[in-house]
């Protein structure tokens, strides 16, 4: 029997009970550094995907190579999401001019209904998409939110953080990826076959 895929339902009840136990952790401790880049022998190709942002323009990540990625998938009934979201407002500001950039993939069940007010609201400076189910398989499978998938110039997977980590560890990462030599391959390794292509959602 195949297994059942889990739903953005499931993924919203997961999320509240990881928040509910990050919140209880983080009345003890203060939150560990998590900094770890994968070395670039062990990264695998990102997979591709076309999704729609709040225009209505189709944006693929491949269109992205060449530049150094933060790709957080979250939702806004999410309560770490929030946490973490002026830290990203921050990043494109410090580091969009230096081949960086943010893209918010929303996991939202009601869609650009419920999103587009909260990117207003909180003045978002960075591009947000509008995810569906088909694009968390590509990632294997989206369980938890917020996930947040740091990627390399070359278009492979960096790092993956499931859950609130620190900010200085986002820092740390992308300053590190962006330090690495410019001459890194730059015509990327997203991978683009149409196997592995998510499909547009319709809203």
């Amino acid at each position: 029997m195949q297994a059942r895929r889990p739903s953005l339902h499931s993924i919203r009840r997961w999320t509240l009970f990881a928040a509910a136990v990050a919140i209880l952790a983080s009345c003890e401790s203060p939150m560990p550094d998590g900094f770890r880049l994968k070395p670039v022998s062990e990264r695998k190709a990102t997979p591709d995907f076309a999704l729609k942002d709040a225009t209505g323009a189709i944006v693929k990540l491949s269109d992205y190579k060449g530049k150094v990625v933060l790709l957080n998938f979250w939702a806004t009934w999410c309560g770490p999401c929030k946490v973490e979201i002026p830290w990203f407002m921050d990043f494109e500001k410090t580091y969009k001019n230096r081949d960086f950039a943010v893209l918010g993939v929303s996991m939202d069940e009601d869609g650009w209904d419920a999103v587009k007010p909260y990117v207003e609201e909180k003045k978002m400076n960075y591009r947000v998409l509008l995810g569906n189910d088909q694009v968390s398989q590509l990632f294997g499978s989206i369980d938890s939110l917020p996930t947040t998938i740091v990627i390399d110039r070359a278009g492979r997977i960096a790092s993956m953080h499931i859950g609130l980590v620190a900010k200085s560890t986002y820092q740390k990462e992308i300053e590190g990826l962006l330090e690495a030599s410019k001459d890194a391959p730059k015509t990327g390794s997203v991978r683009t076959a149409g196997s592995e292509f998510a499909f547009l959602r319709a809203n």
